[in-house]
């Protein structure tokens, strides 16, 4: 008897420590990277570069596609920008610029702002689901009374049996941006404006 309810209280705590699982949260560390070579414009100009969140929440979605779920996908704006700022000053360094977060007035500038980062639940199939990812990057260039602006728009869907744990949200959300940064900076109306 006593055995019983000994596999009944270590079945109750398998089992809500899965349904525990499903609902758990995740903060994604992101680091995303670009790999598409930028226009080479600059010849060693100051730019000024600044990296910003301008999203209404940190939360990008659910695990579940609920809006009531608990399981929340977050992306905290401490850690992302400063990964994004660094990719900003990557391409304007490879575009022959020399990157500061220094302003002047009469500097150039360019502000590259995450506008958007969505991950919602796509189209259900028989043993199937869905997750559409979505990534809007804004990138501001000013130079001399100039401004040039740019709206870049990543989209992904990944279909999958088993719903996706902590590191395939990660590689997902990750490669969504790289290839909004990668948008970004081949744009060559961004470095002719710098270059004036």
């Amino acid at each position: 008897m006593q055995r019983r309810h000994v596999l009944g209280a270590c079945a109750l705590l398998l089992a809500s420590g899965w349904l525990a699982g499903c609902a758990s949260p995740h903060y994604l560390q992101l680091d995303p990277k670009r790999t598409a070579p930028v226009p080479q414009t600059g010849s060693g100009q100051a730019v000024t570069v600044t990296a910003v969140d301008g999203r209404d929440s940190e939360v990008i979605g659910t695990r579940t596609g609920s809006a009531m779920s608990t399981a929340v996908i977050t992306v905290e704006a401490h850690q992302l920008v400063p990964r994004l700022q660094a990719e900003a000053e990557r391409a304007v360094r490879e575009m022959g610029f020399t990157p500061t977060t220094e302003h002047a007035e009469d500097r150039p500038s360019l502000t590259l702002t995450l506008d958007h980062l969505g991950y919602e639940r796509g189209e259900s199939r028989p043993l199937i689901d869905e997750a559409r990812l979505e990534a809007v990057l804004i990138a501001e260039a000013i130079n001399d009374g100039d401004t040039y602006s740019g709206t870049y728009t990543s989209r992904r869907t990944q279909s999958y049996a088993v719903r996706p744990d902590k590191e395939a949200n990660t590689r997902m959300v990750n490669g969504l941006l790289a290839d909004g940064l990668d948008r970004a900076f081949r744009d060559p109306e961004l470095g002719r404006l710098l270059a004036r």
